[in-house]
């Protein structure tokens, strides 16, 4: 059996599921593949392990697919602070005052009512799957993966795993980080691996739901608190929230060894005192960090977006915003191509959206490279270099606010204050 659509989307994770919504929305026909099945929201189930920090860019784009509202009748948590802080402790540290290793932000001090939401990635995929079935000319293919990618001059043919065949002008990867479209393409990528792994734990803690999410940086890596959401009627008084602990491998893999009750007396001496008194673990789970960028983001009639063609240190949970403004681009681009009576995989057009988008998504690596580097280094310099800085940044609200910006997704340019924190870094020249 053969179908016909204008776009193949393979990968109905948020950032693929946005596109078939946007594209669907512009009178593309497009079918979004996955070998996974729709996702699933259970009000009374414990959160997803996996959740992701939407800047107001993101929500925007989420309201205007029509997403948005869909994901606020499960549940999201508008955070209105953010804090960052260090909390390496050196002889220099002795010579600074002590508020000058934090810098708060703060939605007042910006005239907007929060900075972003902590969304489950299931809530948020499942609210895009809602917009996109909405979509007359979207078509789902659910529990069904691909097997071949052909392409000609006229158009490319996508297999699937039952026999089913797809031809289309253009396939899109959103595939995740470990993409078969980009196998199939040929396209390589360049890979940087850390040493550390993240630890992702789902608790419980006594106290309301907070406003505020914060990393504080130690030698080993950051710690950081995300605030979810009431824990219900059958946990009074309590709230549930997502920790991550960045680590050596070795240490990372003990902490996973141990018992619900030995890991919680870990977090709650190994955490900043701001964490609050958690009663208990909900689930746990770890996972390398690397940061790996295609080498091209389009061969002939394949074009990648989202992780599939980058992935960048986590440690501001920005991965998946930039996978909507990669989202967004494309989408403007193929709206143009199809304006003007092009094939949807004119090289020039492709080439368009990789110009546009990998700068920016190379910006963001370098942000956050300059984070890593400047906060897991011992050397005396470099500590005293980052106190300077979030105290520079802390005492100008002008230099705070742009910061603000730059991680809500309202500017694009990189704020001067990281660039030049960071203009002495290794390694953050690559492509």
């Amino acid at each position: 059996m053969t179908q016909a659509f204008d776009i193949v989307i393979v990968g109905a994770g948020m950032v693929g599921a946005a596109l078939a919504t946007g594209l669907g929305r512009e009178g593309f026909s497009v079918a979004m593949v996955d070998r996974a099945p729709a996702p699933t929201f259970d009000p009374e189930a414990a959160p997803d392990i996996r959740v992701s920090a939407l800047s107001a860019g993101s929500e925007r784009y989420l309201r205007s697919l029509g997403a948005w509202d869909h994901i606020l009748g499960m549940r999201v948590t508008p955070y209105r602070r953010l804090a960052v802080w260090d909390e390496t402790r050196h002889p220099l540290s002795d010579l600074l005052p002590r508020a000058s290793n934090k810098v708060e932000f703060n939605a007042a001090g910006l005239n907007t009512s929060h900075l972003g939401h902590i969304v489950e990635n299931s809530v948020t995929q499942q609210g895009l799957w809602h917009a996109a079935e909405a979509e007359p000319s979207v078509t789902i293919l659910a529990g069904n993966g691909i097997s071949s990618i052909a392409q000609t001059a006229e158009l490319a043919t996508v297999t699937l795993e039952d026999g089913q065949q797809l031809t289309t002008a253009l396939v899109i990867g959103a595939d995740g980080a470990q993409s078969r479209v980009r196998d199939m393409a040929g396209i390589g990528v360049t890979r940087n691996q850390y040493g550390q792994q993240a630890m992702v734990i789902s608790v419980r803690y006594q106290g309301p739901i907070e406003d505020i999410t914060w990393q504080g940086f130690y030698p080993s890596g950051p710690r950081a608190f995300l605030p979810l959401y009431s824990a219900g009627a059958d946990y009074p008084g309590e709230s549930r929230a997502s920790l991550v602990w960045y680590d050596s491998p070795e240490e990372i893999a003990r902490l996973k060894s141990l018992s619900n009750d030995a890991l919680m007396a870990e977090i709650q001496l190994g955490f900043p005192a701001e964490l609050p008194h958690l009663t208990h673990i909900e689930d746990r789970a770890s996972f390398p960090i690397a940061r790996q960028h295609a080498k091209q983001y389009f061969a002939g009639r394949i074009v990648l977006t989202g992780d599939a063609a980058h992935t960048i240190n986590p440690l501001a949970g920005q991965g998946v915003n930039l996978g909507f403004q990669d989202a967004q681009c494309l989408q403007s681009v193929l709206k143009e191509a199809r304006r003007a009576g092009e094939d949807l995989a004119k090289p020039s057009r492709l080439a368009s959206y990789e110009q546009q988008r990998r700068p920016a998504n190379r910006r963001m690596m370098f942000a956050m490279d300059a984070f890593y580097h400047l906060f897991s280094n011992r050397f005396p310099p470099f500590h005293l270099l980052r106190n300077l800085g979030l105290g520079t940044v802390r005492a100008l609200p002008f230099a705070r606010n742009r910061v603000a910006r730059y991680a809500m997704g309202i500017d694009d340019e990189l704020p001067a204050v990281i660039r030049q924190l960071a203009s002495s870094l290794p390694g953050l020249n690559q492509p």
